[in-house]
């Protein structure tokens, strides 16, 4: 579904100053409002999407120029999780069963895609990796190294020693469970509560595992080599289903990895856009040229026309940010910078001083 025109969303012209811009947002803000009755949260998101672009004088600019290419894509919109008009520090889950990639989610409101079944599991591991500004874009793989409770490598976590089997307990005769009976002013009351010796479970080993002792699990290291898509975004979590602690006769916790992504010398990231700046002279603007622009792809040539101001923005189509689950890719913004010269020979001097005199002749002030 195509989006809408940002101006149209907030309900003004492309002429509106930032005070009716903000004023507009205001109204209908309260208008749209999820809490309020009445309200609609996808136009409400849809409207502060909008606002967070034409309240930023830089964005605003770029997508008046180049629509919203010019201002990075959102993951409600396209299907790129990262960025857009909801701002920095949302959390993004990528969710990988066995190490390959599978359904992509978000929550915005943080701790999304936990499990939440009650079924004895392992513990839940969180880490951290830091990646460089390129492996993000382009993806990586990164090993880790973790060390925590681990199946046992001998009864494979049954408790068992191998060679014999499990038996039903014989304390609460193999329904995990044993009656207590507490004496009160009421008279005597029953409570039902999980068997100590089978952990309520209802079966006990015929022989403890010897390596173990009856745990099912042992301290030990882990190797995880974890494939890093591609586009992914400082911030995001990407969650791997049963890697984290194991638990006797019961599932693995999970492990989430928190991805950080350090900051880039030359390049700043934008949602799917990548943003940079590069340098002409005042006399090359003027008569037009063209320049090597680097980008995450390698260096390129891009043409300036002449009379080139300074601030301009230039578009450079798919070199940009990888949009998750597709082949496409955002774009790479140029903004050029104009230098004025601030040390000028004699016969520099000389040339501008005339080309002003010219100048100021054709508009009829000499």
């Amino acid at each position: 579904m195509a989006k809408r025109d940002y101006y149209e969303v907030l309900g003004v012209g492309k002429s509106a100053s930032a005070d009716e811009i903000k004023k507009a947002f205001r109204r209908k803000a309260v208008e749209l409002h999820p809490d309020k009755q009445g309200g609609d949260e996808e136009k409400f998101k849809e409207l502060n999407e909008a606002y967070e672009v034409l309240k930023d004088e830089s964005k605003r600019k770029r997508y008046d120029q180049f629509g919203h290419a010019g201002v990075g894509s959102s993951a409600a919109s396209d299907g790129n999780p990262f960025g857009g008009g909801f701002g920095q520090g949302q959390s993004v889950n990528f969710d990988f069963g066995d190490l390959g990639l599978g359904d992509i989610f978000e929550s915005f409101f943080g701790g999304g895609g936990r499990r939440t079944s009650r079924q004895a599991q392992g513990r839940d591991v969180e880490v951290r990796v830091e990646i460089g500004f390129e492996e993000a874009i382009f993806g990586t793989e990164v090993d880790l190294s973790l060390n925590l409770e681990d199946t046992c490598p001998h009864c494979k976590g049954t408790t068992v020693e191998p060679g014999y089997e499990l038996k039903t307990c014989d304390n609460c005769g193999g329904s995990g469970q044993v009656v207590n009976v507490m004496r009160t002013i009421f008279g005597n009351i029953q409570q039902a509560s999980p068997c100590p010796v089978c952990k309520g479970t209802g079966k006990v080993p015929e022989k403890v595992c010897s390596v173990c002792h009856g745990r099912g699990t042992q301290k030990g290291n882990r190797d995880v080599s974890l494939k890093i898509p591609a586009g992914i975004d400082d911030g995001a979590t990407i969650r791997l289903r049963e890697h984290g602690e194991a638990v006797a006769n019961g599932p693995k916790g999970d492990l989430y990895v928190s991805v950080r992504v350090k900051p880039h010398k030359k390049f700043t990231r934008e949602g799917d856009l990548i943003l940079s700046e590069e340098h002409v002279g005042m006399v090359e603007a003027a008569l037009g040229t063209e320049i090597t622009v680097e980008t995450v792809d390698g260096p390129i040539g891009m043409k300036v026309p002449a009379g080139t101001q300074s601030g301009s923005d230039f578009k450079l189509s798919g070199h940009g940010v990888p949009h998750i689950r597709s082949s496409s890719r955002g774009a790479h913004i140029v903004t050029l910078i104009v230098e004025t010269p601030t040390k000028l020979s004699n016969d520099q001097k000389e040339l501008l001083e005339q080309f002003q005199r010219q100048k100021s002749k054709r508009h009829g002030l000499f």
